[in-house]
């Protein structure tokens, strides 16, 4: 991994749980937005550079190479990481997150749907009923920070 990704930072409590509290370019939390915010600025725009917040609800379970944020009216946005260079813990759900990266309008295809249940741990009979695209907000992190 290049230099600023996966740094250890023992003597930050926040590192106890996990390896690292930094995933990707390092980043800190000033000016970072909640993900509900950041969306609604997206009104006259199809993508928006912002630094979010958010609380993790789930991941994926096979590599850890998605995670989705609660938004906070019963729907989540789910964040993936740019050109699949770094991963977040498998166990990371309920903590809370700042990430750097890009807000966008996303229709994502039954198939990526179902290989998103998949990895979620989805029972079959779930997963077989996946039958329509699905239009939604996506985030594209370039680095993410545990705050707890």
């Amino acid at each position: 991994m290049e230099g600023d990704s996966a740094r250890v930072e023992k003597s930050d409590e926040k590192a106890q749980k996990f390896d690292s509290i930094y995933f990707g370019k390092k980043i800190d939390e000033a000016d970072a937005r909640p993900i509900n915010e950041v969306i609604s600025m997206m009104e006259d725009t199809m993508k928006l550079n912002a630094k979010v917040s958010g609380k993790v609800t789930s991941v994926c379970q096979k590599k850890g190479c998605w995670m989705k944020i609660d938004r906070s009216e019963g729907k989540d946005i789910r964040v993936t990481f740019k050109d699949y260079g770094f991963f977040v813990p498998k166990d990371l759900a309920g903590a809370e997150v700042v990430m750097n990266g890009r807000a966008y309008y996303d229709t994502v295809s039954v198939k990526a749907l179902k290989h998103y249940a998949k990895d979620a741990g989805k029972p079959e009979a779930e997963i077989e009923k996946i039958d329509e695209p699905q239009p939604q907000v996506a985030y594209k992190a370039t680095g993410v920070k545990i705050l707890q």
